[in-house]
């Protein structure tokens, strides 16, 4: 299977910690900054500036304009530090060529599941790490990493730029039932202490309008406060589905 991986890039010029760790992962930069990018030692894709500047039009046109020379794509951050596996309850980090064995074996599950969309574990936590279930069916796929198999699938929602992977997730579900998560894969990624990306348009005001619009679209049975964070009020949703799965 053919798998092509693709890292957004916005205002990150500097060398791109993903691409020091996966260099087979290709930088997707907008044409005014390319120059810059290219100076740092980025391996990039050049899209048209009007892609850029909203993760979710800049994710679409990774979709429409990446994927037809692949059987499936990953979307990742530009902010890694590694993707590592639990194995015999070591945490065990992941070279190019192990990572990329991983992926593959996981988007060929997918497609015999009958799904579309695939990721891997949000957090590094061994308590996360569910050892009886290592796959999940019907639970969120954060945003940093995200799969997609060719076919049917559906479009990020531009207001939604800060709860896409969220919606995204919901989507899929929707339409085909399920998705695919490995629980004994995770990522580790700066996203807290980075400047440029989603950081640009990042505020609370923002979190909040955008948790409302999408509890309004999905419901307050499905998307749910979090309201044990110690945060305080936490924009994070807690996501929940009536479908069966793990």
């Amino acid at each position: 299977m053919k798998i092509g991986y693709f890292s957004p890039s916005y205002k990150r010029p500097e060398k791109s910690s993903t691409q020091i760790k996966y260099p087979f992962v290709k930088l997707v930069v907008r044409e005014s900054e390319s120059d810059e990018y290219l100076k740092n030692g980025n391996d990039i894709i050049v899209c048209p500036d009007t892609a850029q500047g909203n993760l979710c039009r800049i994710r679409n046109w990774i979709i429409d304009n990446l994927m037809n020379d692949n059987d499936a794509i990953v979307i990742m951050d530009d902010d890694y530090k590694n993707i590592s596996r639990w194995e015999k309850q070591k945490l065990i980090i992941l070279n190019e060529d192990e990572l990329q064995e991983e992926i593959e074996q996981l988007a060929i599950l997918t497609k015999d599941y009958g799904f579309y969309f695939f990721g891997i574990n949000i957090v590094t936590d061994k308590g996360a790490y569910r050892e009886h279930t290592p796959f999940s069916t019907n639970k969120y796929i954060g945003g940093p990493f995200q799969g997609f198999l060719k076919g049917s699938i559906p479009r990020y929602i531009e207001e939604l730029n800060l709860k896409e992977d969220y919606d995204m997730t919901l989507q899929h579900l929707h339409m085909y039932g399920g998705c695919l998560r490995a629980n004994y894969l995770n990522y580790d990624v700066k996203q807290a202490n980075k400047k440029g990306g989603c950081a640009v348009t990042r505020t609370s005001k923002e979190e909040e309008k955008q948790f409302i619009m999408l509890q309004k679209k999905w419901g307050s049975n499905i998307i749910k406060r979090d309201n044990k964070s110690k945060r305080g009020f936490d924009f994070n949703p807690i996501l929940k589905t009536p479908l069966k799965g793990v």
